[in-house]
């Protein structure tokens, strides 16, 4: 199973991205997706997370209001919109699939990793 994960840069505080991860329609079916970052010299922190069939979304609190997770119509897509950045958010960011239907907010509970995209934002 490969996840690609992508949409990461350089930008200014308070600018906005769109992070993708990419896979197969068959890996995302049924799995819940979810995001993580780590921050240099810290370690790898939950940030958002959709359940299979997009209904139920988790995020850490100090992204709520600001980021939304989000499946693509065409099914083999999950989205992170992150706006409003911060120099906080400086990270690379990972996405994860499965195998639990249900958002999960411990890298735990995923299964397969993607590669990583760096967000950084400056201040």
């Amino acid at each position: 199973v490969q996840l690609q994960a992508s949409g990461g840069g350089l930008v200014q505080a308070g600018d906005s991205l769109r992070l993708s991860c990419a896979t197969s329609k068959r890996t995302f079916s049924n799995n819940a997706v979810g995001w993580f970052r780590q921050a240099p010299g810290k370690e790898r922190e939950f940030v958002a997370a959709i359940s299979w069939n997009g209904g139920i979304t988790n995020y850490i609190d100090s992204v709520k209001g600001r980021f939304t997770i989000s499946r693509g119509n065409a099914k083999n897509m999950v989205y992170l919109q992150m706006n409003s950045l911060k120099f906080e958010d400086t990270a690379v960011y990972y996405c994860a699939v499965g195998p639990r239907s249900v958002p999960q907010s411990s890298s735990s509970g995923y299964r397969y990793w993607g590669q990583g995209t760096l967000v950084t934002v400056s201040s």
